[in-house]
């Protein structure tokens, strides 16, 4: 069974054949020894007291050797190739893949592509802006990426540029026989007045053999700059996902994000957001739909660090079967943080006795001049409501699709890519469990 030894193992078998700047060896020497330090969590940890990460301990992941024996149309299907348009830059199994990737024409200064590629184009930039945001001292799985990771994702967008065209980062997973793990990377960097729209992107294409996906995403934000990110997560049944993922704001930017979680046998997504400026606004979505044994925990972190800024999360769970959500999320609100507006949700559908929804959200504040609000509900679908569209001549079937798609849909449509919006509408209503709790109340 693998443990924190294997994994150092492992590394210093690595870094003898790595050819890397002595800045970067040192970083990753240090993520090492901080995972060695730290360990894998346990639920002793009160950051992970709600899920166990035994079974990604106990399970034997190698590198993925070589790429998956998919037809190109299947590839394209999963990963909604025509329907999101614009910039693509795809990896399978954590290598860089040319036949998916299409980049076209971008504004001088702008970089959409390979991060080892704008590491040996912008080497100055590359060392001042990997891992200053992502810190390894108390986060073992992001000391595991930054130790490990071998290629992902860069977008660079210089002071007053703009993407016009959503960049879609796709990562795709095929195992090959033999359970894998991979480290992507991504690095997406605005500066002031910049503006850009990303989709990341993850879709396993075995459905049986467990794999590790273990992602660090940083973003850093310039004054008065845009981003509108999506995370849709499309994992195999039997695959582990852990995201980490930091974002560290200027002020009057505008960053929003929105989390989309339909597969994966164990998902841990945590955000974290440091609202480092004034006039800041920071807007959090996530929507998660499971069933089976399977279990997603998003914790979330947001920063008020200066003045008159703004926070808004939305996080929602339809859970059937003996499936599990968590969410955690903390709003921590400096001393000097004045006017702050900050509001917190949590809304939990569940469709089985069986399943189960932990929710805890957070304030700790020390500002005297603040609004801020947090909320969070777990229930069943309404018997009444049911019935009312039942007798409007509406079956049980679609009645009961329609009342989950009515507490579902407002997240879907905050996505702001027309195509990505209309297909993962569709497939929403494809995934939707079985109502068991209604069949078992009757």
């Amino acid at each position: 069974m693998p443990n924190e030894t294997d994994y150092v193992s492992r590394f210093e078998a690595a870094s003898k054949n790595a050819d890397e700047p002595s800045w970067l060896a040192e970083l990753r020497r240090k993520a090492i020894d901080d995972f060695q330090r730290q360990g894998f969590p346990t639920t002793k940890n009160e950051w992970w007291r709600d899920t166990s990460v035994k079974a990604i301990v106990e399970s034997d992941f190698r590198d993925a050797d070589g790429s998956p024996d998919v037809p190109k149309p299947l590839v394209n299907a999963a990963t909604l190739e025509g329907a999101i348009g614009g910039h693509r830059v795809a990896f399978v199994n954590g290598k860089f893949s040319d036949e998916l990737s299409h980049i076209g024409a971008l504004p001088e200064g702008v970089f959409v592509g390979r991060l080892s590629d704008f590491a040996k184009a912008h080497p100055d930039k590359f060392e001042q802006l990997l891992a200053k945001t992502a810190k390894t001292d108390d986060a073992p799985f992001a000391a595991l990426n930054t130790a490990f990771w071998r290629d992902g994702a860069c977008v660079f967008v210089p002071k007053g540029q703009s993407i016009d065209e959503t960049v879609h980062i796709v990562y795709l997973t095929q195992t090959n026989g033999h359970a894998t793990i991979d480290h992507p990377r991504n690095l997406i960097v605005l500066e002031d007045d910049a503006k850009a729209d990303v989709i990341e992107h993850y879709v396993g294409m075995d459905k049986c053999l467990a794999y590790f996906n273990n992602v660090v995403t940083e973003v850093v934000m310039g004054e008065r700059a845009f981003l509108d990110h999506l995370k849709l997560q499309q994992e195999s049944p039997c695959a582990f996902h852990v995201a980490t993922m930091e974002i560290r704001q200027r002020g009057k930017s505008n960053f929003a994000t929105n989390s989309i979680s339909l597969g994966g046998r164990l998902v841990r997504n945590d955000f974290s957001t440091a609202l480092d400026g004034e006039f800041i606004e920071s807007t959090m979505d996530g929507l998660f739909l499971v069933d089976g044994e399977q279990h997603v925990d998003h914790h979330t972190k947001i920063d008020h660090l200066m003045p008159n800024c703004h926070s808004f999360e939305t996080f929602k769970g339809i859970l059937g079967g003996k499936s599990r959500g968590v969410f955690n999320g903390r709003i921590y609100v400096e001393k000097d943080a004045q006017k702050t507006d900050a509001k917190q949700t949590s809304r939990n559908l569940l469709l089985s006795k069986d399943a189960t929804a932990n929710a805890r959200p957070q304030l700790e504040i020390y500002a005297d001049d603040v609004k801020c609000t947090h909320g969070a509900t777990i229930g069943q679908l309404d018997s009444n409501a049911l019935f009312y569209l039942r007798s409007r001549g509406i079956g049980e079937a679609e009645a009961y699709k329609i009342l989950v798609y009515a507490f579902a849909g407002d997240m879907i449509h905050r996505i702001k890519n027309l195509g990505a919006r209309e297909t993962l509408e569709a497939k929403l209503i494809e995934l939707l469990p079985k109502a068991t709790y209604l069949e078992e109340a009757s």
